[in-house]
């Protein structure tokens, strides 16, 4: 792993400016940090960030903090990089076993790689911190240059946002895309008014699936991260551990973390609670910003006809229509979401691999998947729920990324 030392490109040294690697985020002061975000997404908060990492739920599972800092002349932050030397592919959801295997063939290592990402989270988002646009060319260069220092095998950047995108594809990227499931709230004011909206067979099923949960004696309340004690957070950590029990999964976020971003960034949190004969039998943990829900984890004990679905989707519509939040992005993968109300959302990363051979091939590849996931959205869109008049949002205009071969 990198030591926490200066790391001066010649672009950087032309520039006046200093790069330094910091493999804890705590040498970084957490105001600086988040004066850099553009958008108060929650994920790149320092407080966020650093509270993986003081609660132990990144070294063990194979993530390493190396993020990477730029300065001015003054030491002023102007730009900054959540960044993770990376020793395999788990809790990224872009997913590269194949190119693994093809490294593997070829007597080649592919880890250790470095990756821009925030662990354990499939949310699209800033991922070049930066107070100008000026400085995200900087940043760039400086986290490949880094992966060659390193003799890593690549730099990948995760779910960067639209902006981030089109700034990563002016360079001689390999550009992947994935698809995930969104609601959009068309100013309703409520969640009849949302109902309303769909085709009658779609409304009638998701009245029903409300209903039957009600029938079955469960109620819904909703908390923010300061209104959960800790007996509370005991419960909720049960719950979520017990959704990988079942699964032969592992549970990486600790209760320490659940309690950290609950004390640091309540405002965030926002958990729904399902209860049973006064008994928490679910939950699902989400967090917000001013715009956006975003569902990350669930957890259950008992399971109960439809109450997936109650929690961890129907909740969060209505907590959308009645907070003024435009957007509900529950996470990754999930075709059923469709006939709920969720639209069909491309999601993007950025690849740069040091072997100029594999580098041409992912590129090339890239272009191929490219397409086919685009076909996909497409035709996904094809069996959305609305009535054609009420749709939320106009059908995207979908476009590829990938450039014709730089190599």
């Amino acid at each position: 792993m990198p030591d926490a030392e200066h790391t001066a490109s010649q672009q950087t040294a032309q520039s006046n400016f200093s790069i330094k690697i910091h493999t804890n985020l705590g040498d970084i002061n957490a105001d600086e940090w988040n004066a850099l975000r553009q958008h108060d997404n929650p994920f790149t908060r320092h407080e966020f960030l650093s509270a993986l990492e003081q609660t132990g739920c990144l070294v063990n599972y194979g993530w390493y903090p190396c993020h990477i800092a730029l300065r001015d002349q003054s030491g002023a932050l102007c730009a900054a990089l959540p960044t993770y030397v990376k020793t395999n592919n788990y809790g990224e959801f872009v997913f590269d076993w194949a190119w693994e295997q093809a490294y593997i063939s070829q007597d080649l290592a592919y880890y250790p790689k470095l990756v821009c990402a925030i662990p354990y989270t499939p949310i699209s988002g800033e991922r070049l911190l930066c107070s100008h646009d000026k400085y995200k060319n900087l940043l760039i260069n400086a986290s490949i240059e880094l992966t060659q220092q390193q003799n890593y095998s690549g730099m990948h950047w995760l779910f960067p946002d639209d902006l981030d995108s089109h700034k990563l594809a002016q360079f001689p990227l390999a550009f992947r895309v994935d698809c995930q499931y969104h609601w959009h709230n068309n100013g309703y004011s409520s969640f009849d008014d949302f109902l309303a909206t769909l085709r009658s067979k779609k409304r009638k099923m998701i009245q029903r699936e409300r209903r039957l949960v009600g029938d079955q004696n469960i109620t819904i309340k909703l908390l923010r991260g300061d209104e959960i004690t800790l007996p509370l957070w005991q419960q909720i950590h049960e719950l979520y551990k017990n959704i990988y029990n079942v699964k032969s999964g592992v549970p990486t976020l600790s209760q320490a973390f659940f309690e950290t971003i609950g004390r640091t960034m309540p405002e965030n949190l926002v958990v729904v609670i399902a209860m049973h004969h006064n008994q928490i039998i679910a939950c699902a943990i989400n967090l917000r910003d001013s715009n956006v829900l975003y569902g990350r984890h669930w957890g259950v004990k008992d399971y109960h006809d439809f109450l997936h679905f109650e929690t961890c989707y129907y909740a969060g519509i209505e907590y959308c229509i009645n907070n003024g939040l435009k957007v509900f992005a529950p996470g990754a993968q999930g075709e059923h979401k469709i006939a709920r109300g969720f639209l069909p959302t491309a999601t993007r990363s950025a690849h740069w691999l040091a072997h100029s051979g594999f580098m041409k091939s992912a590129i090339n590849v890239c272009s191929y998947e490219q397409h086919a996931v685009y076909q996909y959205i497409r035709d996904s869109w094809s069996h959305h729920p609305y009535r054609d008049d009420a749709l939320p949002i106009a059908i995207p205009q979908l476009s590829s990324f990938n450039k014709s071969p730089h190599l």
